[in-house]
């Protein structure tokens, strides 16, 4: 029985490993967190990832999970409305197929289904590879040491996998023009299923209620042409960034800021992609995030990650040679990625326009969308998944 080591216990590595053991495979999941990461936003699952949570049989269980958000209400930079939408009529999508839930619901979703099957081990992480004919010999942080037929890198955007076997993230990373940060306060808005989003020409808030939660989502994104190195590892730094930022802006700037700065929980990050010529190398692949993040403005991460997880797995259980899979893999999949990270490029997000005209130019686009959900965008299920075979090994 071939012994496969995931990196990364989130989305694509847990979905990987469901498919794998279908495969006959051993699997071991390795989190450098203590626990499951359950917190975040919420993330969507649309189109052909659809199918894979169907063939998952985990379709039922994230339907009761939908939070059916009722509308996006768009803010001009006094506060004034804009416009009130359906969230179908603005990112696109089959708002009766598309499923919107909570990040950690679907982590704890995908965790209990693999939990049973595959060794997991939490608060540790891979400090060291050697790809070796025979296998992958491979040194944890804790200092334990073991050897995997593969190693499958499943560790997001700054992947420590990426890093080991194919170098510096510098080549691979490219930046799209924004900064954010993420974090929760309090619900004193009156919000209830919906999110409300305020913009000036280069940098926008939100604020996002899911359900009847006493908390809600906050975020300030801000358009920078150059990504802020020095505050990637200094809290106190992300903060006086985006404080300096967002100072003397009016609506309820002021308190998401005061927020902010009070958060315990506080996600910074730059808004990019990771675009690699090839995402394996000799007995390691990588999946999700760490082989293709798309970022967070195409709202595909989350089912580019589970449609990644399923066609890698098909690979690999029809595939005995790793490296003919690994090649079926980039091959079938490749084309589905790259279409999904085209939906947004360098500073022209959509919902965080970088001048004057062409923030007028979204809200002029926006003014003409009715409640009537748009058709749902090609990219989104372009990719047709193959049946996974019945026989394990």
């Amino acid at each position: 029985m071939k012994r496969v080591l995931i990196s990364g216990a989130s989305i694509a590595g847990p979905a990987l490993a469901f498919w794998l053991r279908r495969a006959g495979f051993a699997v071991t999941l390795v989190e450098k967190a203590p626990a499951l990461r359950v917190g975040g936003y919420p993330i969507d699952i649309r189109g052909t990832a659809l199918t894979a949570v169907e063939r998952m049989g985990i379709l039922p269980a994230l339907q009761d999970l939908h939070i059916s958000t009722r509308r996006l209400t768009f803010l001009d930079g006094d506060g004034g409305e804009i416009v009130a939408l359906a969230p179908e009529a603005v990112v696109g999508g089959d708002g009766g197929e598309d499923l919107e839930i909570r990040r950690g619901d679907l982590i704890r979703t995908l965790y209990d289904l693999v939990r049973d099957d595959v060794e997991v081990r939490f608060d540790d992480t891979v400090e060291t590879l050697t790809d070796a004919a025979e296998g992958v010999d491979v040194t944890f942080r804790s200092g334990h040491r073991d050897r995997y037929d593969l190693v499958i890198g499943a560790d997001g955007l700054h992947s420590r996998t990426r890093e080991l076997v194919f170098g510096e993230e510098a080549p691979f990373h490219h930046y799209l023009g924004y900064c954010f940060a993420g974090f929760t306060m309090p619900n004193d808005f009156g919000l209830y299923r919906e999110g409300v989003t305020w913009s000036k020409p280069g940098k926008g808030a939100a604020l996002y209620a899911v359900l009847d939660s006493e908390e809600v989502h906050g975020f300030l994104v801000s358009a920078r042409p150059e990504p802020p190195f020095e505050a990637f590892r200094n809290p106190e730094a992300q903060r006086e960034l985006i404080a300096r930022t967002f100072e003397g802006d009016g609506w309820e700037i002021p308190r998401l800021v005061a927020a902010m700065r009070a958060a315990d929980d506080l996600f910074f990050d730059v808004i990019s992609q990771i675009r690699m010529p090839s995402w394996s190398s000799g007995r390691v692949a990588l999946i999700g995030d760490a082989a293709h993040a798309p970022s967070f403005l195409t709202g595909q991460g989350t089912s580019l990650a589970l449609v990644g997880a399923y066609v890698l797995g098909h690979a690999l259980a029809t595939n005995p040679d790793h490296t003919a899979a690994f090649a079926a893999y980039e091959d079938r999949f490749r084309g589905f990625a790259e279409a999904n990270q085209a939906l947004v490029t360098e500073g022209q997000a959509t919902l965080f326009p970088t001048t004057a005209e062409a923030l007028e130019q979204r809200n002029a686009a926006l003014r003409q969308f009715t409640e009537v959900p748009r058709e749902p965008k090609p990219e989104h299920s372009a990719l047709v998944l193959p049946e996974f075979p019945v026989a394990v090994r």
